[in-house]
């Protein structure tokens, strides 16, 4: 049986700068074949238009799907569904599934639905994604324009108009894998540590609560969670049971910056050591280092002592899998390679130093 495709899920508020974050993502995939669904509102298709634009291979039109009814917690069997059966069944089946939802709508019905008898065994949901307006939430606004998300919610009788906004960030809060603070360029790096510190604390153990500016984030960064969110319903509950949903345009009000000037804030670099002798210490030892520094990613393969299959270890945050895939060629170095990616600023150094 084919593995499943993994999914990830993008939320956040309207002007938090998921539309950037997708199409920076997209012309960085690193030949990755992306299929993108919008979860729009009525007819006004903005982020599909945007999107269809961005020119890059790995994100054609027949890669990008829209659910017109906007509300993914009412339309699952309708429109949710029939949307995925229609891109598994495609012979070009894609690598990864990005599913944008509207910046109103709960995140927890939408990963709920992945436990559907119909795509089950097909997709999992690799990864919550929330999308937060830096400035605005350090100033307690949790939207740079109140009055545009309030004016959206307005527009739709379906929607719970009675609901703080502030419960509705909560709840995508509560149902991330990882929450990106976006325009922290427009903040200083103590009100920035100070916002991240906060959303920490306020989150489930192990979510990682990244910076960026402009949406800038490597793919592999923000893709490769392997959250399993669909069996893990229970611990992201949401915290106020309502039912509404709502729009995105994303007006991302300085998005005719540079947009690579963002690479700064990521760095990765590759640490080698001779082979090791025992796998499970090794994951600890690996475990304590990422936990001490920070990291976010660090992944790549190791040859054991005695051993003729290569190890590979992937860590996301403080989850790490390791497992032997396939026998070291008489030619390969008996060594072991890890490359590690977090925000810059890492203690390179002292990470080679704990690694050896």
């Amino acid at each position: 049986m084919p593995a499943k495709i993994p999914a990830t899920v993008i939320t956040g508020f309207l002007g938090a700068g998921k539309t950037t974050l997708i199409r920076h993502m997209l012309s960085n995939a690193n030949g990755k074949k992306i299929a993108l669904i919008i979860n729009e509102f009525g007819d006004l298709g903005v982020d599909g238009d945007i999107l269809k634009g961005c020119g890059d291979e790995t994100c054609s039109e027949d890669d990008i799907m829209e659910l017109s009814n906007g509300c993914i917690c009412c339309t699952v069997a309708e429109d949710f569904v029939p949307t995925m059966e229609k891109l598994l069944a495609r012979e070009d089946r894609p690598d990864h599934i990005v599913i944008e939802t509207s910046g109103l709508a709960l995140p927890q019905p939408l990963v709920r639905a992945f436990n559907w008898p119909e795509i089950a065994t097909r997709v999992t949901v690799d990864g919550v994604v929330t999308v937060v307006d830096g400035k605005a939430v350090a100033e307690g606004r949790f939207a740079h324009d109140l009055a545009a998300v309030e004016a959206q919610r307005r527009m739709d009788e379906n929607l719970d108009h009675e609901t703080p906004l502030s419960e509705l960030f909560e709840d995508q809060l509560a149902c991330a894998d990882m929450i990106v603070v976006n325009k922290s360029d427009l903040l200083d790096e103590a009100e920035v540590d100070a916002l991240r510190g906060r959303l920490a604390q306020g989150s489930r153990e192990g979510v990682q609560v990244i910076k960026t500016a402009m949406g800038v984030m490597p793919a592999d960064v923000l893709l490769g969670l392997g959250a399993g969110a669909e069996d893990d319903l229970e611990a992201r509950h949401e915290v106020h049971h309502h039912h509404h949903h709502h729009d995105d345009e994303d007006d991302d009000h300085h998005d005719d910056h540079d947009h690579d000037h963002g690479h700064d804030a990521f760095e990765s670099f590759v640490v080698t050591r001779p082979e090791i002798t025992d796998p499970k210490a090794f994951a600890e030892q690996v475990a304590a280092v990422i936990r001490t520094h920070d990291i976010l990613r660090l992944k790549g393969f190791a040859a054991v002592a005695g051993k003729p299959m290569r190890l590979t270890l992937q860590a996301v945050g403080p989850r790490i899998e390791t497992y032997f895939d396939r026998p070291l060629a008489a030619s390969e170095p008996r060594e072991a390679r890890l490359v590690v990616i977090g925000q810059s600023g890492l203690d390179r150094a002292a990470i080679e130093a704990a690694l050896a």
